[in-house]
C-alpha cells in the first residue's frame, strides 16, 4: 500500500474531476491517497513527508498555465523533487493522438521549458469543451482556437474527449514510480 498526494489546479471543475478519478483509482488499488487544490495545499501546508507519491495535474488555459500553479510549484518544488512524482495537463487540443503524447503537445513542452519544477514523469489527458458553462468571452475565445484547429464551435457543444479508462491507466502507472 502506497501513500498518494493528488495535488491539482482546476479553473472550470474539469481537472478537478481528472483528478478525482485518478484519487478514487488509488484507493480502489488499495492505496491511501488524499486529493487537494494547489491553493488549499498553499494555504493550509501540506505533511509532504506522509506521502510516497505525488501526482500534480493542470489545465492548460489559453495556450498556458494559470500562474497560481506556477507559484507552488516554483515554491514547492524541492518537496515534489523529493519523492516519486508525475505531471499530467488537461487540454481540448490532446483530443488528437499526436498532441496527446508529451513530444507532441506543444503545451507541455512549453511547460517543460518555462516551469521552475521539471518532472520526471509526464502525461497530457485530452479536455472537454463545455460552451454553455462558459461565459461569453471563454466562449468567443475558444471557438476562435477550436476553428484554427478544425474543432466544434457549435455554441452549444458539451464534449468530453476524456479516455476515462486512460486516467486510471495513468493512476496505476503512477504507483509503480514510488
Amino acid at each position: 500500500m502506497k501513500s498518494v498526494l493528488v495535488l491539482y489546479y482546476s479553473r472550470s471543475g474539469h481537472t478537478a474531476r481528472v483528478a478525482r478519478r485518478i484519487w478514487e483509482t488509488l484507493v480502489a488499488e488499495g492505496n491511501q491517497a488524499d486529493m487537494m487544490d494547489v491553493i488549499e495545499a498553499d494555504r493550509e501546508g501540506v505533511q509532504w513527508d506522509k506521502y510516497d507519491l505525488y501526482i500534480v495535474g493542470c489545465p492548460v488555459l489559453y495556450g498556458t498555465y494559470p500562474k497560481p500553479f506556477y507559484e507552488f510549484v516554483g515554491k514547492h518544488k524541492d518537496m515534489l523533487n523529493a519523492k516519486p512524482h508525475s505531471f499530467f495537463n488537461v487540454s481540448v487540443v490532446a483530443r488528437t493522438p499526436i498532441k496527446a503524447t508529451p513530444e507532441g503537445n506543444r503545451y507541455m513542452q512549453k511547460f517543460l521549458q518555462k516551469s521552475p519544477w521539471v518532472p520526471r514523469d509526464v502525461k497530457c489527458i485530452a479536455g472537454k469543451v463545455d460552451y454553455p458553462n462558459w461565459g461569453w468571452l471563454d466562449t468567443k475565445m475558444i471557438q476562435m482556437i477550436m476553428k484554427m484547429t478544425k474543432g466544434p464551435t457549435d455554441p452549444t457543444a458539451v464534449i468530453d474527449y476524456t479516455d476515462w479508462e486512460d486516467v486510471k491507466t495513468y493512476a496505476r502507472h503512477c504507483l509503480t514510480l514510488a
